[in-house]
């Protein structure tokens, strides 16, 4: 059973503006691998977190971090806040 969590990295993933072979290469895995390990539904891959963090990088895409927070009862914070104007 796919968990919620597994469904927003597989969606950070596909519907990213970066296209997934560019995500790969981005994070260093074959393209198979990653639609593998983003696959909410193949309960044998696994995303590890290095990769995790890379795919936020290169995605821009912070729901899974937000999600985190939530389910952890925490505040997500940016560090640098935008310039008043």
């Amino acid at each position: 059973m796919a968990t919620e969590f597994a469904k927003i990295i597989h969606a950070m993933v596909v519907e990213s503006a970066v296209p997934v072979k560019e995500l790969a290469l981005r994070v260093g895995k074959p393209y198979s691998t990653l639609l593998r390990e983003a696959n909410p539904y193949d309960e044998r891959a696994k995303l590890g977190v290095e990769t995790f963090v890379q795919l936020v990088k290169a995605t821009g895409d912070i729901s899974p971090m937000e999600h985190i927070a939530r389910e952890l009862d925490l505040e997500l914070v940016p560090k640098k806040r935008p310039a008043a104007k």
